[in-house]
């Protein structure tokens, strides 16, 4: 190439170059204008968002300041209130204390005045009645004594009526609880045993020839042998549960040994007899344990559990000492006293009962001797003898045990009699008191046991009730039969009525 045509290209290759740079170097301005323009409104966006939110800002403090000059408005208010109700009551107050000095000034010149007419009056009866002021206020005085007493006596008479209604209520209340939260089984105790038989011809075996293994069997055993016509039963009758439990078992035992003459009839019944005693001792033990009232002495022991063998108009004695037990703790525990010593007092208030087959007497004597020997609690002591009104009762344990046992005998179906010989010998207890002279009211309670006789207190006098008492009882010694013993009391009273 020329050097012109040379010339010539390079000066076109810088023109395009030229124009490429001045091109790119506009389209870059124009977005650089195009950045400023959008940074710029985003500016001024944020400005008017910032002048908005000051603005909110600026209202809402102006709100809260208003709120609070109103509750500070509003507190100032009620302070006033309050100041000004002070001062009206210091108004009154300073007002009520000139009223009570002013009354205390008019008090002390009306006392003033009143001593003044005393002594006036004074001078005056001395005058009148020529006495002494000494002779005049003794007068006043017994006068005034005189009113007193009687006021007294009325005040004595209405809270003595309200505390027996009130300790009525409560008593009933606990007697509720106790019954409530007691339910005891009812064991009833029969003269009679029963013995079922393999065969009929096992009766010939108990017989023996010409009778003689039962002439021995009953002379060991205590207990009459009854074999009649009923088939493959006999019969073991005897009124101590003890000697017949232990015969109906030494006739088990004959019988399924097959082997039965007078020789091993004594031998099988001295060891039923030691196996009962033992028997006994656990029964006790375990009953004690139940309880959970503590040591007892082995001998106690035994005869506790002697118990389930002995009955009171056909209720079992374990079973009754049991229920008074339980019964006397929850009573105890009601009114504060010591449950545990209540339960032991009512499991051995009949202790003697145990002993009373064998040495005979009266079962309190026997208990409370036999508990004294081995050192029992006074409380137990008391029991035995305040059951049966033998003592008066000397602590809450004792009272429950009573309670406990008057519920428990006397609770209907307890004691298993027949009904139309129940209803007759009370009826003929009350005919017994009713035919004496000056008696107004007779009445039989606790199931017969005892009669409550009340008389004219204008017709017999006290020495007079203390014979009626005895003519009674003799009385109904000659004519009724009836089990244990029954308590004649005689009641006399005067009452004096006046209405104002």
């Amino acid at each position: 190439m020329t050097p012109i045509v040379l010339l010539s290209c390079g000066a076109t290759a810088i023109c395009v170059a030229f124009l490429t740079f001045f091109v790119a170097r506009k389209f870059s301005y124009a977005k650089m204008l195009l950045c400023i323009e959008q940074n710029n409104a985003k500016i001024k966006a944020l400005e008017t968002e910032i002048e908005q939110l000051l603005h909110n800002k600026h209202v809402k403090m102006q709100e809260e300041e208003e709120q609070f000059n109103k509750k500070l408005a509003k507190r100032k208010n009620e302070l006033e209130k309050i100041i000004q109700e002070h001062e009206e009551s210091n108004k009154i107050i300073n007002h009520a204390k000139q009223e009570v000095l002013r009354q205390k000034e008019e008090q002390a010149k009306i006392l003033e005045r009143c001593q003044e007419e005393k002594i006036k009056l004074s001078s005056l009866l001395q005058d009148y009645t020529a006495l002494t002021k000494e002779e005049g206020k003794k007068i006043l005085l017994k006068n005034l004594e005189d009113e007193l007493i009687q006021e007294r006596a009325s005040l004595i008479r209405r809270y003595e009526t309200e505390a027996k209604a009130e300790a009525k209520r409560k008593a009933n209340y606990i007697i509720a609880q106790a019954t409530t939260r007691f339910a005891g089984e009812f064991v009833s105790d029969r003269l009679v045993n029963n013995v079922r038989l393999v065969n009929d011809e096992m009766k010939g075996k108990i017989i023996g020839k010409e009778g003689r293994n039962i002439k021995a069997f009953e002379m060991v055993c205590g207990v009459n042998l009854i074999i009649d016509d009923t088939p493959n039963e006999i019969s073991l009758s005897s009124f101590s549960l003890y000697r017949r439990a232990l015969a109906t078992r030494t006739l088990e035992i004959l019988m399924q040994d097959g082997r039965i003459h007078p020789s091993r009839i004594e031998e099988v019944y001295e060891k039923v007899k030691a196996q009962a005693e033992e028997q006994l001792y656990q029964e006790g033990d375990e009953i004690l344990l139940e309880l959970g009232i503590g040591y007892v002495e082995s001998e106690l022991k035994k005869l506790i559990g002697k118990l389930k063998y002995r009955a009171s108009f056909g209720q079992n004695a374990l079973q009754h000492s049991l229920e008074v037990a339980r019964l006397a703790g929850i009573i105890a525990g009601e009114l504060g006293g010591n449950v545990k010593l209540a339960r032991r007092a009512g499991l051995l208030h009949d202790i003697g009962k145990a002993l009373t087959d064998e040495q005979g007497g009266s079962h309190v004597d026997l208990g409370a001797d036999i508990c004294l020997r081995y050192n029992e609690d006074p409380v137990v002591i008391n029991a035995i003898y305040a059951h049966h009104g033998h003592e008066e009762s000397k602590s809450i344990e004792c009272s429950a045990v009573c309670t406990a046992d008057a519920l428990s005998a006397a609770r209907p179906g307890a004691r298993n009699e027949a009904n139309e010989s129940y209803i007759n010998r009370v009826r003929d207890l009350e005919k017994i008191a009713m035919e004496k002279f000056g008696v107004k009211q007779a009445y039989a309670v606790y199931a017969g046991r005892e009669i409550r006789v009340i008389v004219r207190a204008d017709l017999v006098n006290d020495i007079e009730s203390v014979v009626l008492s005895r003519e009674i009882a003799n009385e109904i010694k000659q004519q009724l039969q009836y089990p244990g013993e029954i308590k004649v009391n005689v009641i006399r009273e005067m009452r004096a009525v006046a209405y104002a």
